[in-house]
C-alpha cells in the first residue's frame, strides 16, 4: 500500500473518504481495499452500523472498479 502521510491525507478531497469524519481514505484501490477489510473488522466488533458498513463497502467498490476519479 502506498504511504499516506499526514500532510497527503489533509490534502485530499472530503470525497476521497468513505467513512465519517474522513476516515477511511479510498484515494487509491489499495486503500479502497484496506478501507472494506477495516469496515469489516469494525462492524464485527460492534463499533460500526451495518449501513454505515454498506456505505463505506460501496464507494470502495467504486473505486477498486476504477470508476471514480
Amino acid at each position: 500500500m502506498s504511504e499516506l502521510t499526514a500532510k497527503k491525507r489533509n490534502k485530499l478531497a472530503d470525497s476521497k473518504f468513505a467513512g465519517p469524519d474522513r476516515s477511511y481514505p479510498v484515494n487509491d484501490k489499495a486503500h479502497a481495499a484496506n478501507a472494506k477489510a477495516r469496515a469489516s473488522q469494525m462492524e464485527k466488533a460492534g463499533k460500526l452500523s451495518p449501513s454505515a458498513k454498506s456505505k463505506i463497502d460501496a464507494k470502495a467498490n467504486k473505486v477498486l472498479k476504477g470508476k471514480s476519479k
